[in-house]
């Protein structure tokens, strides 16, 4: 959406009001025919010509402000206080009792060996974050749990795959109130310590400071590159390893590798190194086909097939400004995948102005929360926009999901690629385009949710959407008790 495109005439925030005309001929169509009339083949062709000789839609000079719907503090709390927040004041929680107890000299471990403790919850942090460390999660669940096991059960595993970014956070944290507790131990002692340790513990907390601080979701969202340069735990293995090899009895410095390596630190510090890598090792430039079907969207064509609810990291270039968006694809023994990128910063931007020929990216994909879609035996996918990315791929390749695609102009500003592979593989009998240019407006989404999730028979709704979009889908969901799972906007 141009950035001149005043908000109040967004049709797809459903902030456009039309008046619609009085016509017989509009009795006569049902129900399911107005829903789903973009999505229908020719077969309603001579429905979609009558509506198409409607009158055209005439907008309002004064859009009635449509009442918002009252939430009770109590559902927006649960949907607040998450499962991400849970892990995070869970891991927080007990690494503060630790260490309470070693400040007061009551638990003496963690003073004699804070170096793991510090570099044991990195060790976590990076872990929880891992592409391979994740996707051997999301198999392990899938094909063990998958639609036999309570319902509640399998909600709740897709719950804890989605929040693993609460452990993430929780460890990154509580091990930089451990280093924090280590550089304080070393200045209360600074007689028996070398000056280069105390100088590089400082040197060690300013920097995991700044890439804690870099994580925080205003700093991640508005200055993703500043993010990504800072968010990075450098130094602080070195510092605890430094620290062990300086024997504080004779005051020399202790190269010996065999002590080294019989430290914990240095296993922590060599599985934080080896989970830092793997990713990086699969990176590649490969080739790709660039389609512009609107100034506002690139569709990025990349060679072979791909399992559904997976996520692609790409950039210009081999090492920074890495950007993640949904993979589309009809499985695995397709000859291509896609991406659909919309435009919103310069990255984006310069897909569709100076396309390239050739992208890096990560060989190893990462999961998303749609990869376990196999655990239930019928859901709905809801999306807004380019939400559609990360979606239809579950929708292509199991029949056992329903799509609800809202956007503004679809076909023209998705262009036919997309559109061939809606039409190609989704039944109208499974799916609700709605065009909200073409329909004035945005639909009563909470309504055709749960129409929909009734008449599907699903057990579980999916949505990916704008920050307002999503915040209205979950609290709707939640207050009327359908399991609903949206987009993340803390990790």
């Amino acid at each position: 959406m141009p950035l001149s495109t005043p908000i109040a005439e967004d049709p797809e925030k459903g902030t456009l009001e039309v008046v619609l005309p009085t016509v017989p001929v509009l009795s006569q169509i049902s129900h399911d025919a107005t829903i789903n009339n973009l999505s229908r083949p020719a077969a309603d062709e001579k429905k979609v010509a009558d509506l198409t000789a409607l009158p055209a839609l005439v907008p309002t000079t004064k859009p009635a402000a449509k009442p918002k719907r009252k939430i009770s503090r109590w559902i927006r709390f649960q949907l607040w206080y998450n499962a991400y927040r849970r892990f995070f004041t869970i891991v927080v929680l007990f690494n503060g009792i630790g260490l309470l107890l070693a400040a007061m000299n009551v638990w003496k471990y963690p003073r004699k060996y804070t170096g793991a403790f510090v570099l044991g919850n990195l060790l976590f942090a990076i872990l929880m974050r891992n592409e391979l460390f994740g996707r051997v999660l999301y198999l392990i669940v899938n094909k063990c749990f998958a639609k036999w096991t309570p319902l509640w059960f399998r909600l709740g595993c897709t719950s804890s795959l989605q929040h693993l970014g609460g452990i993430h956070s929780g460890c990154a944290t509580s091990g930089f109130a451990w280093l924090i507790f280590r550089v304080t131990l070393i200045f209360i002692d600074h007689k028996d310590n070398h000056d280069a340790v105390l100088i590089m513990g400082v040197i060690t907390n300013l920097a995991v400071a700044i890439s804690i601080g870099s994580a925080f979701p205003w700093v991640r969202n508005t200055h993703h590159n500043m993010f990504e340069r800072h968010h990075r735990f450098i130094g602080a293995w070195v510092f605890v390893v430094l620290g062990d090899s300086y024997d504080l009895d004779t005051h020399s410095w202790n190269p010996n590798g065999i002590r080294v390596i019989r430290q914990q630190d240095f296993w922590f510090a060599f599985g934080m190194t080896v989970f830092i890598l793997i990713p990086w090792f699969t990176v590649r430039e490969v080739a790709v086909d660039i389609e512009v079907p609107s100034p506002k969207v690139a569709i990025v064509r990349f060679e072979r097939g791909m399992q559904q609810g997976l996520l692609a990291r790409i950039s210009r270039s081999s090492i920074m400004e890495y950007h993640a968006f949904g993979i589309i694809s009809e499985g695995t023994h397709a000859k291509y995948h896609y991406l659909i990128c919309g435009v919103q910063g310069d990255f984006t931007r310069s897909l569709v102005n100076d396309p390239p020929t050739h992208v890096w990216t990560r060989q190893l994909k990462f999961a998303g929360v749609s990869n376990t879609s196999t655990l239930y035996k019928r859901g709905i996918r809801v999306c807004t926009g380019t939400g559609l990315g990360a979606a239809l791929s579950t929708c292509l390749q199991s029949p056992d999901w329903y799509l609800i695609w809202i956007g503004s102009d679809q076909e023209k500003t998705f262009g036919p690629t997309i559109s061939g592979l809606i039409h190609k593989h989704i039944g109208p009998e499974r799916m609700t385009l709605w065009d909200s240019k073409a329909r004035g407006g945005r639909p009563d989404v909470m309504k055709l949710v749960k129409e929909t999730y009734t008449s599907w028979g699903a057990e579980v709704v999916f949505i990916t959407s704008n920050y307002h979009g999503n915040k209205e889908i979950m609290e709707g969901c939640k207050e009327v008790g359908i399991p609903a799972f949206g987009t993340l906007w803390d990790f």
